[in-house]
């Protein structure tokens, strides 16, 4: 094999990714970090690091948090990513200095802003092929957006060329330059040993006292160093949130992007302005949703569903063919294939709706397991229960699960029959096949195909009203 094919197939270098999250964002007027603002149902720091999940392993990537780090580390930390404290909040370049230990094993580096939530994989991809291709200390990912005003200019060697002369703030454009739309987006790639080098030559003798990362490229231009750039496809990918309406606006793009994902792969979204959907959302092809449906969190939707208007569905999973009558809320729940849910029912976290089941209107439901075919289809509460396949569950029944101080368990049988306006105290067993009569209010457990009844003798006084309204006219 040649020196030249064998260098071909080379793996690539491991790759390091640091991503800025120290920031307090002081004119969104929060008290909440900066990073941890949603949009498009998640923080900000959350899209950065699952896009940087697809270049790098979460034990290499690092964000570095200071405002609020403990906050920033608990809401981080299902994702596996290490953690570096910057305690002082001096400039991006010091946050470097702060990871200095942690990247000098890397031979590059990524680094990201933590509250730019559009920034595609393949986006940063094409930035780390430019950079190894061209040997780049440091290469820059750049943007043309409508307009520059406040970004710091990129200054090419030449036009069609990707060699760096100098990254310029706008207060420092010569008039030459003040023409260049090329704005520098604050993400970067660097080789870590040229970075390193000159990395305590940094200063803070700017209006702001900081030390910026930005510098480097003066540096590195200075040592003989490459400094490339690279353009994004589209502006909006590095877009961050300064203020609360930026904030809003990066939330419309989200979920407009997530609806028209969806609508592409074969889901219909009438009126897709209306509806709110999270980004990582699923639904199968031949689904249909209604105007003002709200889809949050992870929830996953099977094929030829029906979501109709005003329902709110937050991390469930629903089945095949399921129907979700207008005005239910549903949370951390599943539903089986060709159930039916609502109008107005509320399925709490918990929540077990088998194949072909019916909850109706005014339902509400919570840690409860209704096996295929079963029906509480009025006005019913049903928690901490069981309730088997087949049963039919009448109007206005509750599962009496709580004493006080524990929660108790209500099992009700295949084919069973509760009839309207019925109490079952549990913890109680309603056998297969067992009827309960209407009203009552049950305490012992009923036999599989007895019938129970729990309710005082009916007495009927003929007369007795109008001799009541005999006596107080007689005390007039």
């Amino acid at each position: 094999m040649s020196k030249e094919s064998s260098k071909s197939r080379q793996p690539p270098p491991k790759l390091g990714v640091i991503v800025m999250a120290a920031g307090k964002g002081t004119r969104l007027k929060s008290r909440r970090p900066k990073v941890l603002h949603e949009v498009g149902g998640k923080p900000l720091l959350s899209h950065v690091i699952a896009t940087a999940g697809d270049l790098a392993e979460s034990e290499d990537i690092y964000a570095i948090i200071g405002h609020e780090a403990e906050r920033v580390r608990k809401a981080m930390g299902g994702t596996g990513v290490q953690f570096i404290e910057q305690a002082e909040q001096r400039g991006t370049g010091h946050a470097i200095q702060c990871a200095r230990d942690s990247i000098s094993g890397y031979e590059h580096i990524l680094v990201l802003s933590g509250d730019v939530p559009l920034i595609q994989a393949k986006t940063l991809q094409h930035l780390m092929t430019l950079h190894l291709a061209e040997g780049a200390a440091m290469t820059i990912l750049t943007a043309v957006p409508e307009d520059p005003t406040g970004y710091g200019r990129i200054v090419r060697r030449s036009p069609d060329r990707p060699e760096v002369e100098a990254i310029v703030e706008q207060k420092a454009l010569k008039s030459e330059e003040q023409s260049i739309g090329e704005i520098n987006s604050g993400i970067y790639a660097f080789k870590v040993a040229p970075l390193l080098k000159p990395l305590d030559k940094l200063t803070n003798k700017n209006a702001h006292g900081e030390f910026y990362l930005t510098d480097m490229a003066a540096h590195l231009n200075a040592a003989g160093e490459k400094v490339a750039a690279i353009k994004a496809p589209e502006a909006v990918e590095v877009l961050g949130a300064n203020t609360i309406a930026e904030l809003v606006g990066l939330d419309r793009r989200l979920r407009t992007a997530t609806a028209n994902r969806l609508m592409a792969s074969g889901v219909t979204i009438f009126r897709p302005e209306t509806c709110v959907i999270d980004a990582e959302v699923e639904i199968e092809p031949d689904t249909i949703i209604e105007p003002f449906v709200q889809l949050l969190g992870k929830t996953k939707i099977g094929i030829e569903c029906r979501i109709r208007s005003y329902s709110v569905i937050e991390s469930c999973t629903l089945g095949n063919g399921v129907l979700i009558l207008q005005g239910c809320v549903l949370e951390e729940s599943t539903v089986a294939d060709g159930a039916r849910i609502g109008p107005l029912a509320h399925l709490r976290p918990g929540s077990e709706i088998g194949q072909d089941a019916h909850v109706g209107n005014f339902v509400e439901t919570k840690k409860v397991k209704l096996g295929k075919g079963a029906k509480a289809n009025h006005l019913t509460y049903l928690g901490d229960a069981e309730v088997g396949a087949g049963s039919n569950i009448g109007a206005g029944v509750i599962t009496c699960n709580y004493d006080g101080v524990h929660k108790h368990l209500t099992r009700i049988g295949q084919g069973a029959f509760v009839g309207s306006d019925s109490t079952l105290v549990a913890p109680i067993e309603i056998g297969d096949g067992a009827y309960i009569g209407a009203g009552s209010c049950i305490t012992r457990n009923v036999p599989s195909g007895a019938l129970a009844v729990g309710r005082s003798r009916q007495v009927t006084k003929e007369g007795w009203a109008e001799a009541r309204r005999t006596r107080k006219e007689g005390q007039k």
